[in-house]
């Protein structure tokens, strides 16, 4: 069964090339988008996805909180924080808020995906 994916971002450049590197992963299907971060989590209680990957600045509730709000619901869900920020800025921040890691967009890509993937579902 492919791991379902929810892209969350409010830029739809970026949502198009994500949804590109998820389309090129093997294993990895998406199943929905989100604009901000009150819809993520609407749509992360609707679709039951398996991973979302969160952008951190979103329009009305940020990344972070979004991330706190969907990791307290009752399906299990893997959070990656995606931003054009420093990793040495957001990564601390990504384990508060529970995601389970943090990848700048600049280096997110197929093998990134899968690693982050492999590494939140093998711990």
């Amino acid at each position: 069964m492919p791991v379902r994916v929810l892209i969350v971002d409010d830029q739809e450049p970026f949502r198009m090339a994500a949804r590109m590197v998820v389309d090129a992963t093997d294993g990895f299907e998406m199943v929905g988008e989100a604009a901000s971060g009150e819809e993520s989590v609407a749509m992360a209680a609707e679709l039951n996805p398996d991973l979302v990957l969160m952008d951190v600045n979103l329009p009305g509730i940020n990344g972070l909180d979004a991330t706190r709000q969907i990791l307290a619901g009752s399906n299990p869900v893997v959070v990656l924080l995606l931003s054009t920020y420093e990793q040495e800025e957001y990564a601390p921040r990504a384990a508060e808020c529970g995601a389970a890691a943090y990848i700048p967009k600049a280096v997110f890509g197929p093998d990134r995906l899968e690693s982050a993937w492999s590494a939140a579902t093998t711990a």
